[in-house]
């Protein structure tokens, strides 16, 4: 399957992960209380470098973690998964009582990830805020999410898939539509 465009490539996700990270430290007013989580798999990895560059920008760490939203997806029914789910560690280095949460994802497509995010969060605490950090955000919503932090907004079709690769557990840092 050939892609029809390269929507991002290395320079340009550094770019915009750079961004990103100066957004969220001008919009939260600093990096206090803040907490970095990224939604497993690839959100993961950009959370890692959006704490990394946050870190760089202002000398201080935010904590951060993983979220395994696995048990918390709507479309988890026996008929579509005749196994059991595989389940991925969550892991959050922080209390999140009272913090601003930033849920880091990939590609922001129908809302139905960052809604299932959202209930795994909660039920390791009650923050006082969640705000969205998406490297891509690729419109038809199914729900009424938004993101707070865009990388890129990509218009496309219902025939279209956004690919994002990154080098952490891919082998290059890319994002590419490509035809179904």
């Amino acid at each position: 399957m050939n892609p029809k465009a390269t929507v991002l490539d290395d320079a340009a996700i550094r770019r915009a992960l750079t961004r990103i990270s100066h957004e969220i430290i001008e919009k939260n007013k600093g990096v206090e209380d803040l907490v970095l989580v990224g939604i497993k798999t690839r959100g993961v990895p950009i959370a890692q470098r959006l704490k990394n560059k946050i870190q760089e920008i202002e000398g201080a760490d935010v904590p951060g973690g993983e979220l395994d939203i696995t048990l918390y997806r709507d479309d988890l029914t026996p008929e579509k998964h005749a196994a059991e789910p595989q389940l991925k560690d969550t892991n959050i280095q922080a209390d999140i009582d009272g913090k601003t949460v930033i849920l880091v994802d990939d590609v922001l497509y129908t809302g139905r990830t960052v809604r299932a995010a959202m209930d795994a969060l909660i039920d390791h605490g009650r923050p006082k805020e969640i705000q969205l950090a998406v490297l891509v955000d690729r419109g038809h919503r199914e729900l009424p999410i938004r993101a707070d932090y865009v990388g890129k907004n990509v218009p496309t079709s219902q025939d279209e898939i956004i690919t994002v690769t990154l080098s952490e557990t891919d082998e290059n840092d890319e994002v590419k539509i490509f035809e179904k």
